[in-house]
Parts: structure tokens; sequence; C-alpha cells
């Protein structure tokens, strides 16, 4: 009866999947000896979820996230499966860096499916990049600043993989965002500029300079975003929208002229394609 009154009041506060959080609600009450209700008032009021629990799933990684820290979106999973294909592609001590990098979820992901690659990982925020602390450890090269401006300068032309779920809400829609995103996470982690695109454009003008040739950068994106982007790109990258209807994402890259390893990224591709084909996991 408990459950059913708890799903009641979160279905009342517009939680559309109120059976499922109030399954989470109850089993963090159990396990940290909470009481439930006041975790319940919380989630009412518009806290997120996460905040609440202290932990996201992402891509079958629980990941760990503090109150004021972007929330990893499950859309994005599709960035993070993406960019762990061209790690895998890119050999042995491949090189990834993961740009406005939250709690380090593409991180973490990262770090879980391709042994042997060398990540940094850097965001503007620094409690965002203590939060990726505790997610990925010692192992993963870790900055506070601007894209890349605090990296060592001897990464430059030698990045195998830059992926970037960069901040991309238009700022006039900020105001229509759910108050669980507008109110609690940083507004740096949000707001993309007049069209939404301003951190996204730094991310691929940057990767020129980083990327070693044929490396490549993915950032996560609209449609409309994407295509009115892509052309503004520098002209010598080869550029590519991919749209996943399963995860509800457009994804834009670009890859740096030249490279060896030209068959291994047209292997790479072919997984993504594979990928597009099957459903989302659950």
């Amino acid at each position: 009866m408990r459950a059913a009154r708890v799903v009641r009041q979160l279905r009342r506060a517009g939680c559309v999947f109120a059976e499922d959080e109030a399954r989470l609600l109850e089993q963090h009450a159990a396990e940290t000896g909470e009481p439930l209700e006041p975790l319940v008032q919380r989630r009412c009021a518009g806290e997120p979820l996460e905040y609440i629990v202290g932990w996201a799933a992402f891509c079958g990684v629980r990941v760990a996230v503090s109150p004021g820290v972007f929330v990893p979106r499950r859309r994005t999973e599709f960035l993070a499966r993406v960019a762990a294909i061209f790690a895998r592609y890119s050999g042995a001590d491949a090189t990834v860096l993961d740009l406005c990098c939250g709690a380090g979820a593409i991180t973490a992901v990262l770090q879980a499916e391709v042994p042997d690659i060398r990540l940094y990982a850097v965001d503007l925020d620094p409690a965002a990049v203590e939060c990726a602390r505790t997610n990925v450890g010692d192992d993963v090269h870790l900055f506070v600043g601007d894209l890349y401006e605090p990296l060592p300068a001897q990464l430059r032309g030698r990045v195998d993989v830059v992926v970037a779920n960069a901040p991309y809400v238009p700022t006039e829609d900020i105001a229509a965002m759910p108050a669980e995103a507008r109110d609690h996470e940083q507004r740096t982690a949000l707001d993309g500029g007049a069209d939404g695109t301003d951190v996204a454009r730094r991310v691929f003008d940057g990767a020129r300079h980083w990327l070693r040739p044929g490396g490549t950068a993915f950032v996560e994106l609209s449609g409309s975003q994407a295509v009115a982007l892509s052309p503004n790109l520098d002209a010598d990258l080869d550029v590519c929208i991919t749209e996943s209807k399963a995860y509800a994402e457009i994804v834009l890259s670009a890859t740096a002229p030249g490279g060896a390893d030209a068959a291994d990224r047209e292997q790479a591709w072919d997984e993504v394609h594979a990928l597009l084909q099957r459903p989302r996991p659950a």
C-alpha cells in the first residue's frame, strides 16, 4: 500500500516514470536508513531523482552525481558508445579526450569498455571534476578549465578521439526547460549561447589542432543545430551527421585529414551503423 501511495504522490507531481522512481526511492531508503517520506517530498518539489539517490544509470554503469552537477541523460549513451567504438579501433594506447565531462559518465564508460587507453577529461565546473574523480579514480587525467585550455601542450596533434556532451540549449530556451534541470543544474552546463552551438563550435575549432591525422571529434547536438553548424566547420574536416532514433540523439562528427588507418575507421563506422539497427538497451 505504501508503494502505491508513493506512486500516486509522484504522479500528481508530474513524474512521468512514477513507478520506477518510487522503486528507486524505496530502495535508497532501505539501503541508507533514511525515512522515505522526506525523499518523496524532495522529488515532488522538483529536485532531480539522481541528486536524491546520489547516482544515475548510464550504459550499465552507476555514475555518482553530486547536487548541482549535470545529470547524464540516457540519450547521451549513444554518444558514449560511438566514442567507445572509435577508441577501440584507434589501437592500443589510444588517447581519448572527454570535454565538458560533467560527472564523468562518458569517461567511466570508456574506462570500462576500452582498456589500455589514455583518458583525459575536462570540465569548467570544479565540483563536476571532483564528482568525475569519484567515478573514474586516479587513472584518468582530470582538469578544471575551459575546453582545451588546461591540457598539456604535448597532447596537441596526438588525440585519437575527442568526445563532448557540450551544452547546446539556446539561451532563450533555458527558461522553458523542466524545473529539475533549470533550477538545479549549473547554467554553464546547459547554456549553448544564442543558437545553442557556441561551445560545440569551439570544440570543433580546437579539434583541428588537438586531433592526430585521422582522429575524430564527436559532439551531441540537435538535428537543426548539426545541419546549421556542419557547413561552417573547417573545410579540411570530414564532417558527418549521425542520427540514432533508438536513443533519440544526433551526433555531429568531424575527422581530421590524413592518417594511415582508413580501414580501421571504415570498420568503426560499420560498427556504428550496426549499433543504429539495434534497440536501446532497457
